[in-house]
């Protein structure tokens, strides 16, 4: 008995051991779409009103836009190919339109 106890806590020493030393360079999977696209240096980036409104411009044509305001949360993207999409979320409520 005594030898499967000591046994099992050298093993749970070890796998724990090896669990809190693994990779975690893996921040791009980490990093927000936003971020990553703030981050591209071929986007054109503006922040307003400290960080609450932030409008990102690509290469592509596509203009984001982000605003944040008393818990209120909007996202319009307006694509070079015409079309449209809005997300506003208010109090955990979604609602999603697309134009096209």
């Amino acid at each position: 008995m005594k030898y499967l106890l000591k046994n099992s806590l050298i093993l749970l020493a070890l796998i724990s051991g090896l669990v809190s030393c693994r990779n975690t360079d893996n921040d791009n999977e980490e990093k927000s779409e936003v971020q990553r696209m703030m981050e591209d240096p071929d986007n054109k980036v503006e922040v307003k009103d400290d960080g609450d409104k932030i409008k990102i411009e690509t290469p592509e044509g596509d203009e984001i836009k982000i605003k944040k305001d008393d818990g209120e949360y909007k996202k319009k993207v307006d694509r070079a190919d015409g079309s449209e999409s809005k997300i506003k979320v208010d109090d955990g409520e979604v609602k999603v339109k697309t134009d096209n």
